[in-house]
This record gives structure tokens, sequence and C-alpha cells, in this order.
């Protein structure tokens, strides 16, 4: 059965080399029922809200799955909201859900995956810095992104809730079939005449 393993929040801000000076991609376990509104978990934040959050990024999600490969590959214990999510899930493929795709998660929440992650230099910098040379194309390479998600019904959520997938929009391709690696999707996007989605 599909199930959430934890929520997650921001821990604290951290310096960070980047543009904005801070990050909030440190989060930990929110013990008890947590309250999802529609701009995510509450009291989490995005230190750089040009490129995270919004109502199309509310939620991330990654995969217990993924986070034991990485965890093997890194040698180190990655626990819920090391990777800057939201959501630890288990028993659900993240990495092939559909884009618009939606889920429930315990009785009431209702979310929609809207777009793959494309990880950052703010996360390579989280990994390790000059440990993990070359982590954003690694990470990119592996295809272990993990979805956003948009808060269609918002309520509470809790570790073991159960994640029912209630609908996959027939066509429409998966978060990695859209997944152009970094700075390569939205660059493609803006020669379309499109705009990349919560930008």
């Amino acid at each position: 059965m599909p199930r959430l393993v934890a929520v997650c929040a921001v821990n604290r801000l951290r310096s960070d080399a980047g543009a904005v000076g801070v990050t909030a991609i440190d989060k930990v376990v929110v013990d008890g029922a947590v309250k999802i509104g529609s701009y995510g978990v509450y009291a989490d934040v995005q230190a750089d809200r040009k490129h995270h959050g919004g109502l199309d990024k509310a939620l991330y999600a990654y995969g217990e799955e993924d986070a034991a490969y990485w965890a093997e590959q890194l040698g180190r214990d990655l626990p819920p909201g090391w990777f800057g999510e939201n959501l630890r899930t288990e028993g659900i493929d993240v990495n092939a859900a559909l884009v618009g795709e939606r889920w429930r998660i315990g009785d009431r929440v209702e979310v929609e995956v809207t777009m793959p992650r494309t990880p950052c230099q703010t996360f390579a910098r989280w990994v390790g810095g000059a440990d993990e040379r070359g982590w954003v194309r690694r990470f990119s390479e592996e295809r272990r992104l993990g979805p956003y998600l948009r808060v269609l019904v918002t309520g509470r959520v809790a570790a073991d809730d159960e994640i029912t997938v209630t609908h996959r929009p027939e066509g429409a391709p998966t978060i990695l079939d859209i997944y152009r690696g970094p700075q390569r999707a939205s660059a493609a996007l803006r020669r379309n005449g499109e705009r990349p989605m919560g930008a």
C-alpha cells in the first residue's frame, strides 16, 4: 500500500553562497497531523521564491526507494527531509507520475502532479560542495527527481497515511518525459514562446 512516510518542514534557514544568501533546503520531520494549505506544509518556507514554492510547487515529494538508492551511493543516512522534500513517500513510483495525476493523501488532502524537480547548485552545495562535484548532472542522469505537487484540497496529513492515485490523465507525459535537465527545460519552453510552470 502506498503511504506517506513523513511530512517535513524547514528546520532553519542556512547561509548559502547563491544569490539569495540563504536556503530553506534543511527540512526535518514534523510529528503528528500537519496542516497542508494551498501553499504547502504549514510553517514551511522557501527562501528563493522565484524558483521554489507557489501554487504549482506547493509540495515536493520524494520516494523512500530513491532515498535508499542515494544512501547506498553516498554512504550516509538520508532521513526524510534531506532532499528538501515535504513528503517522503513509499510504495508509489513518484518518477512515473503523470503530469496532471491526482493523489489523495489520508482522508481529505488531494494533490496534483505538476512537474519534476530540476536540481540546482543550492542542492549541490547542500549535498556536499566539493565532495560531490557534478552532483546536479549526476542527480539528473539518474532520473530520480521526484515531483512537485499542487494542492487541490487542503487538510491535515500524517505519517502512515495512505496515498491513493485517484486520477491518471490519459495520454499525459510522465514527469521524466518532460524533464530536459537543468537550464535546458526552461530554455526550450521560452524558445517555443511558453512560460515554465511556476515561473
